[in-house]
């Protein structure tokens, strides 16, 4: 099965690769020119097969993410993770343009001298990146741990780009196995679940946004707070609050179940809000597996809806353009087909579980060794 689950994630690796931006030299070789060819051609012509591709591909990483934790007790977390982050190290975050502007906003302070906070990528004209870069018109919007961590590898690579690219890649790898490891301290099942999780390994390995570290420090803050380790916890998580903001209730997460169950509601309340006021993101929603220690069976059930929220890049893979109207139509009635799917599911199994005479309840997990 791990033999199969490693040609799943080296095809899904390969495929990120079919919405490269045409612009984008990673290296001057023949070889990479040829191939970088191959899947521009394959992902901006052939978007019909390309986008049932990517179907495909999601349902399977759920098929897995499923048996493994099924079958928990026969594998290792720690070693699927050393398989998945080395496969997706060099994976291409073809789903979101923000990669690239961690990179160049780390550039601005390392290469440039300067803060990305007053300054913007549009503020360096000359510099070669901007060719392939998104967003130029904005200041930095995230916190400043973010920004000094992201200051080590753009500081390493010295302006190559390449060399940048892989060691933003790895810092990312980094913190997703930090993850599975104090995880796997915990509960190896917990550990398991995030670490094939396709919600992770699409939005915070191959897309790679900031918040797989926020949730890092986070989950190392749970760790830390269920080890009685009051000052630490409170550590970890300011510094996850210092990446991306929407994580700051954590810093008031007790062992308390009411406070527990408080804290979640006030950031599923941030997403909804954060939803409604913008867009709706799958990323926003890695911020629940912070909660794996507290109530381990969250995520199951509301696996449905992370499917649609994966499935509902479908427009932009098939059509581009997320700025147009109708693809935007079509992603919020993806994610609203799924929500309904889950909403009758955990009605279905109410019911269910009515007539057996059992009434479920969620209670924080008992860590175990």
């Amino acid at each position: 099965m791990i033999v199969l689950y490693a040609i799943t994630l080296f095809i899904t690796g390969i495929y990120s690769y079919a919405l490269v931006d045409p612009n984008l030299t990673l290296v001057n070789s023949h070889l990479w020119e040829t191939f970088r060819n191959v899947m521009v051609h394959f992902g901006y012509y052939q978007r019909d097969v390309s986008a049932t591709v990517y179907i495909f591909l999601v349902v399977f990483l759920f098929i897995f993410h499923f048996w493994f934790v099924k079958k928990y007790k026969r594998y290792s977390p720690i070693i699927i993770a050393l398989i998945v982050g080395i496969i997706f190290l060099f994976s291409y975050p073809f789903l979101s343009h923000d990669f690239f502007n961690y990179m160049f906003d780390a550039k601005i302070l390392t290469w440039y001298h300067q803060s990305p906070y007053l300054y913007r990528a549009l503020d360096f004209p000359k510099d070669p990146w901007l060719r392939f870069l998104q967003w130029t018109e904005r200041t930095y919007p995230y916190g400043p741990v973010f920004l000094l961590l992201s200051a080590v590898p753009s500081f390493l690579a010295f302006g190559k780009f390449v060399i940048d690219f892989i060691l933003f890649k790895a810092m990312f790898v980094g913190f997703y196995l930090l993850s599975v490891a104090v995880l796997a301290r915990m509960n190896k099942k917990w550990a398991l679940s995030f670490a094939t999780h396709p919600l992770v390994l699409i939005e915070g390995l191959i897309s790679s946004h900031n918040d797989l570290i926020s949730v890092s420090l986070g989950i190392v803050g749970v760790y830390y707070l269920l080890q009685k380790s009051q000052i630490l916890s409170r550590l970890f998580f300011l510094l996850s609050a210092g990446i991306k903001y929407i994580t700051f209730p954590l810093v008031f997460l007790s062992k308390n179940k009411k406070a527990s169950v408080i804290i979640l509601v006030s950031i599923i309340i941030i997403l909804v809000y954060l939803s409604i006021k913008s867009e709706i993101q799958p990323w926003y929603l890695l911020a629940l597996f912070v909660f794996l220690p507290f109530y381990e069976n969250l995520i199951n059930e509301i696996n449905i809806f992370l499917a649609g929220l994966l499935f509902s890049y479908y427009p932009y893979v098939r059509f581009n353009e997320w700025g147009n109207s109708k693809n935007i139509q079509m992603k919020h009635e993806i994610i609203l087909i799924f929500l309904g799917l889950n909403i009758l599911y955990f009605l279905a199994k109410k019911i269910v579980l009515k007539k057996m005479k059992f009434s479920p309840k969620w209670s924080i997990s008992k860590a175990k060794s």
